[in-house]
C-alpha cells in the first residue's frame, strides 16, 4: 500500500510538489535517496530485490511515481518489475511489457506536461490537467479517505505559501485513520486506512516530498522509518529543472 498527493502546475510559485508514502515489507532491502552512479541521471532511492525505484527524477525533466493496485489475487510472481517501468520512463524509453507486470497506478511527468498510466483492468493513459491529484492503491477516480486527507494537506501547503517541507512530513506522519468517509464507501482494509501505517511486517518504509520551483530549482527530502515506526534516516537533494 502506498499513498501521494501530486500538484501540478497548480500554484504561480511552483511546476510541481509531491508528497507520498512507500509501503513496503520491512525485509525487503532497499537503499536510500541518492544519485545513482550508473551514469542514468537518475535521483531516486533503490529497490534492491527488484532492481528499480517507487519515486524518482532526473534533471533532464522527468518524475515517475509508481503504486501498486491492490486486487484480491495479489501479485503473481515472475512477472516484469513494476519499478523497473519507472526507471525505464526516467530514461526516456517507452516499456513494452506494462501488460504484462503486476497491476499498477503511475504519475509521469516531462517538462511539458504530467500523465497518468495503469494498466488495470486494462492498459489506459490520461494526461493529468492542472491541479492535485491523489494516487494509491485503487481505481485512480475512486477518492480513498486517506489520499483526500493527503491531498487537503499538500493543498494546504500550497495556499500557506510555504517552502518548508515540515507539515508535509508532519501530513506523511499521520498515522491516525481517517475521520472522513470516502464519497463511494470505497478505501483500503482497516489496518492500511492510515497514511502512514505502523507494522513490524509491513509498513511504511519512508516518505517523500519533492517541490520543483518554476525557476528550474528543485528538492527532494526522503525520511526513512524502522519497523517501529521511528526515524532511521534522512536524505536531501537539492536539483536543477529545464526550464521552458
Amino acid at each position: 500500500m502506498c499513498v501521494a498527493a501530486v500538484a501540478w502546475d497548480a500554484h504561480p510559485d511552483w511546476l510541481l510538489v509531491c508528497a507520498g508514502n512507500r509501503d513496503e515489507f520491512h525485509a525487503r532491502p532497499a537503499a536510500p535517496l541518492a544519485r545513482w552512479s550508473d551514469g542514468s541521471g537518475i535521483i531516486a532511492g533503490t529497490d534492491i530485490s527488484g532492481g528499480g525505484t517507487w519515486l524518482g527524477l532526473t534533471e533532464a525533466g522527468r518524475f515517475a511515481l509508481v503504486t501498486n493496485f491492490r486486487v484480491p489475487e495479489g501479485p503473481q510472481p515472475g512477472r516484469p518489475s513494476r519499478g523497473r517501468l519507472v526507471t525505464d520512463l526516467l530514461a526516456g524509453s517507452v516499456p513494452h511489457d506494462m501488460a504484462a507486470m503486476n497491476p499498477f497506478n503511475l504519475v509521469f511527468v516531462d517538462d511539458s506536461k504530467a500523465t497518468f498510466l495503469t494498466n488495470h483492468p486494462r492498459l489506459e493513459r490520461r494526461v493529468l490537467s492542472a491541479g492535485i491529484h491523489g494516487l494509491s492503491n485503487g481505481g485512480f477516480d475512486v477518492p480513498w479517505p486517506k489520499t483526500m486527507q493527503l491531498q487537503r494537506a499538500l493543498e494546504r501547503w500550497l495556499r500557506d505559501g510555504d517552502s518548508d517541507f515540515a507539515p508535509l512530513m508532519d501530513a506523511l506522519r499521520n498515522d491516525r485513520p481517517p475521520e472522513i468517509t470516502s464519497p463511494t464507501g470505497g478505501g483500503p482494509e482497516a489496518r492500511f486506512a492510515p497514511i502512514f501505517i505502523r507494522d513490524p511486517n509491513y509498513g511504511t518504509r519512508c516518505s517523500t516530498v519533492l517541490a520543483i520551483a518554476r525557476s528550474g530549482t528543485g528538492r527532494i527530502t526522503e525520511r526513512s522509518f524502522s519497523e517501529a515506526g521511528d526515524v532511521v534516516g534522512e536524505q536531501s537533494i537539492c536539483f536543477t529543472w529545464p526550464v521552458t
